[in-house]
């Protein structure tokens, strides 16, 4: 199945497996297109977003750009809802918490932000260059996103304090089926896992 731009434009491509289309004689096309698959493999908490996201659109009910053959309305982008959502609070995680341990140096954290900023915002335009969305349906998805991320770091950082901790602890102790664990402790998990893993592998070796 193919669609394109308009009349006079080479054929869409569809990315396997995706349906996200692309300008095959296009190599920035075909990069926007990754970038649009970036928010499907974060985060759980993308489902929240989505739901979000799905309830603003039937209230909105703004169509896409016409030049699209894309189903349902555009406003506002999710991948821009998201891709905001997951680079403010990374950034607020990095700044505000003790995320990695305390043993990530200024400069690894600056870098850390300014990839997910970045990363963020290219996410954003690729919705826009891959016409499936208007400027204002992604200025409107970013907004939204800033929103959440602000919101839910705020629940995060109430639940923390209220009665002394309890309430996290409940929380942690519920997701435990899950394996959900608190990742801004003093101890760098990735660090620790790695030394594990190494340490292990020491012994094999032994």
């Amino acid at each position: 199945m193919t669609a394109s731009y308009a009349a006079g434009q080479p054929p869409l491509a569809s990315l396997s497996l995706t349906h996200v289309y692309y300008s095959p004689e296009d190599p920035l096309s075909l990069v926007s297109a990754w970038l649009a698959l970036l928010p499907q493999a974060m985060m759980i908490v993308y489902l929240a977003c989505e739901a979000a996201n799905f309830v603003l659109k039937r209230i909105i009910r703004e169509e896409r750009p016409k030049l699209m053959h894309g189903k349902g309305y555009g406003m506002p982008s999710s991948h821009a809802q998201f891709s905001a959502f997951f680079a403010l609070y990374l950034v607020l995680l990095l700044l505000r918490r003790n995320l990695g341990g305390g043993e990530l140096p200024g400069w690894r954290r600056a870098v850390y932000a300014v990839a997910a900023v970045t990363g963020s915002v290219a996410v954003a335009a690729s919705r826009v260059y891959l016409n499936y969305h208007t400027p204002k349906q992604v200025v409107v998805g970013y907004a939204a996103g800033l929103v959440c991320a602000l919101g839910w770091y705020a629940v995060t950082s109430a639940a923390r304090t209220i009665r002394g901790g309890k309430l996290w602890d409940a929380m942690l102790g519920l997701g435990a089926c899950l394996w959900i664990r608190d990742r801004c402790l003093k101890v760098d998990l990735v660090v620790a896992g790695w030394n594990a893993a190494r340490n292990g592998t020491e012994k094999k070796k032994r």
